[in-house]
């Protein structure tokens, strides 16, 4: 690596558990309080998992339930359909750029 380049932090997705860079996946953090949100900064305080934009890996994640493992709770309603309208978003903008 060349003096002055910044390395690019990896993650590991939930589902498929490949290292991926982190900008290049979804982060899903449960607070302090316990409340369950998308991250889309990565910087928010609390427990966080990360996803691929991958309708694939979204239903290995929704069967395994790692996810809910990881938090200790059960994810609500409105965060699936939140991920799931996020990685439908990510396939349109890849298919637009192709």
């Amino acid at each position: 690596m060349a003096k002055g380049q910044r390395v690019e932090p990896q993650r590991m997705c939930a589902a498929c558990r490949e290292m991926k860079d982190k900008r290049d996946l979804l982060r899903i953090v449960r607070s302090p309080e316990g409340e369950i949100s998308l991250d889309p900064s990565g910087k928010r305080a609390g427990r966080g998992a990360y996803l691929c934009r991958k309708q694939a890996c979204l239903k290995r994640l929704q069967k395994s339930r790692s996810l809910e493992k990881a938090f200790k709770m059960k994810l609500p309603e409105e965060i699936w359909d939140l991920l799931t309208a996020e990685i439908a978003a990510a396939a349109l903008r890849e298919e637009n750029n192709e």
